[in-house]
């Protein structure tokens, strides 16, 4: 498990451009109109590609304090976002009032694998990555 703190700003730089990548593909190329809570959610990552690119070619592990902050708050609302999908129950707390619907499912791949889901995922795994970058510094 050594290697993976090596290589931890690295990778996680390569899951923010694929989650970068993903989004705009969904948007751009498949034509799915985000909605107000994929905003935010781009909002979060986005600028992970920047920073986690510049700080792997700098071998910079003193942006993981400037990271973490942005992963947490992306993990929260994707978690809000597909709980709005998957939990009948939470559809009253939507947020999103007019315009594409927070609770829209344009993807459901095995029945659970929805784009908040997706985000979710590579804002966790950015944490994980970013906790042991920060470990390799000890």
């Amino acid at each position: 498990m050594g290697w993976v703190r090596g290589y931890a700003l690295y990778m996680a730089w390569l899951v923010a451009l694929v989650a970068t990548g993903g989004s705009l593909y969904f948007s751009e190329v498949a034509g799915f109109i985000p909605c107000e809570l994929c905003w935010y959610q781009r909002i979060l990552m986005y600028p992970l590609a920047v920073i986690l690119g510049i700080a792997s070619y700098r071998d910079d592990r003193s942006v993981v304090p400037y990271v973490l902050p942005l992963t947490a708050g992306g993990a929260a609302l994707s978690a809000f976002h597909y709980l709005l999908q998957k939990v009948p129950g939470m559809a009253a707390l939507s947020p999103c009032r007019e315009g594409i619907p927070c609770s829209g499912q344009y993807i459901n791949w095995l029945g659970f694998i929805t784009i908040p889901f997706l985000a979710f995922v590579a804002f966790v795994l950015i944490s994980l990555l970013m906790w042991a970058a920060r470990k390799g510094t000890d």
